[in-house]
């Protein structure tokens, strides 16, 4: 497995990490716990060492699954989790409240380090910005968590780039995560490039789509209860349909690469800068092996600019988000 480094950071992780939410929440029903435990166990098998979680997937459930995962190779990986939400509903589609004040921060903090089962968390994300509470406060209350050595580095999830500017200016930020794709290209506008500028990682969440880019999903497929994809307007069944041009272009490319549609979009997401490790999620073994084998698969310039130019000629339909989920984005 490569190694990549999170902007300007010591934080060494693998080129590709796990994202661990859909394992509990935000997908449909929690999967069998002991078959989770054992993908995970996989993945650190095959050289990834970049996992990523939060206390309100479940809530807290994710966190306990993923404590109970590392444990035994603890010292070989490193951890992601946020902070800022008070958990107010087990069900993935509505909205629980941010909560950011500094006391609050300390007090969460202790239970996150117990469902982990560790010491020190490695990487510690504000999960989405409050606009109660200075973000100098919320960067101070990290500050001090790392002096005492219970989180290592602070990043930041959704985030503008102003915010992220002020908060670097208290603790660095270590990495930024926000959503990035071919289907979601808005961080190349000012994200980016302020993340290069200031030397932060950036850890693109739904690489492929929240599925939709890997070729699997139509217009056809039903969601379960509970699947986050059922209130969002790009995943109505029109707009499905009308997005396949999309996944018909990464089809056509994997076809000449002799690869998969998810392994061309993740190719492409690596290719992009140095310093961005994306964090696709699944809780499939076969999945899992496929994701993996993006990081051995090199796009050409020549290929790379094929892509963005017949990318750029394919309108996507529908917004990422509701209105109500998109306005706690990008404060």
């Amino acid at each position: 497995m490569k190694k990549r480094n999170l902007g300007n950071s010591r934080l060494e992780v693998s080129a590709l990490g796990l994202g661990c939410m859909g394992m509990s929440f935000g997908f449909g029903p929690a999967k069998d716990k002991q078959e989770m435990i054992a993908l995970i166990r996989a993945a650190v098998d095959r050289g990834v060492t970049f996992f990523d979680t939060a206390e309100l997937y479940g809530p807290y459930v994710n966190e306990e699954l993923v404590g109970e995962a590392l444990a035994p190779v603890r010292d070989q990986v490193v951890i992601a989790t946020k902070f800022g939400f008070a958990p107010g509903s087990d069900d993935p589609t509505r909205l629980s409240v941010t909560s950011s004040r500094p006391e609050h921060i300390k007090r969460v903090v202790e239970g996150s380090l117990k469902r982990l089962r560790i010491d020190t968390i490695d990487l510690y994300y504000q999960h989405r910005v409050d606009p109660a509470v200075p973000i100098e406060d919320v960067a101070g209350a990290v500050k001090d968590l790392i002096q005492q050595g219970k989180v290592k580095c602070f990043g930041l999830s959704e985030a503008a780039v102003r915010t992220i500017r002020r908060a670097h200016a208290v603790q660095p930020v270590t990495a930024v995560q926000s959503e990035y794709s071919l289907w979601w290209r808005r961080p190349e506008e000012e994200l980016l490039p302020a993340l290069e500028e200031l030397g932060i990682g950036f850890v693109p969440f739904s690489p492929l789509g929240k599925g939709f880019l890997t070729g699997k999903i139509d217009e056809t497929t039903q969601f379960a209860k509970g699947d986050i994809r059922t209130i969002v307007p790009r995943f109505t069944a029109e707009n499905r349909k009308a997005n396949q041009t999309l996944v018909e272009l990464l089809g056509k490319v994997a076809a000449e690469k002799q690869a998969t549609p998810a392994q061309i979009a993740l190719a492409w997401l690596l290719a992009q800068k140095p310093w961005i490790v994306p964090i696709p999620g699944t809780t499939k073994q076969a999945r899992l092996e496929e994701n993996l084998g993006s990081v051995q698969l090199d796009l050409s310039a020549e290929e790379l600019r094929a892509i963005d130019a017949a990318a750029s000629r394919i309108p996507v339909q529908g917004d990422r988000y509701t209105p109500e989920l998109e306005k706690r984005t990008n404060i």
